[in-house]
């Protein structure tokens, strides 16, 4: 983390960044896709435009889901734990308890 000076309270703050596990949604291939992303509004607009290969094949993505980590580590191994259990009810159910 890298510390900015923040001229309204003199003093100094610590940019805190994010990475964000994220399921989007394809209803024209009715699939999920799971991923992270420090910038997840910026990487849904890459998944529509087509340069992702995996979700190139829809240009109708939308976000259901997210989950913010401190840290890179702990975003890609929550990813890779909802992408191990391969459950389609899983990930639904994770969309579901956001309420």
């Amino acid at each position: 983390m890298q510390p900015t000076f923040c001229p309204l309270t003199l003093i100094f703050c610590v940019l805190t960044m994010f990475y964000t596990v994220y399921i989007i949604y394809s209803t024209r291939l009715d699939r999920y896709y799971i991923g992270y992303s420090e910038n997840v509004n910026e990487r849904l607009l890459q998944h529509n435009a087509g340069i992702s290969d995996y979700t190139a094949k829809s240009d109708d993505w939308e976000l259901k889901y997210t989950e913010q980590y401190s840290s890179r580590i702990d975003a890609m191994a929550r990813e890779g734990a909802i992408k191990k259990k391969k459950s389609r009810k899983y990930i639904e159910w994770l969309i579901s308890s956001i309420g």
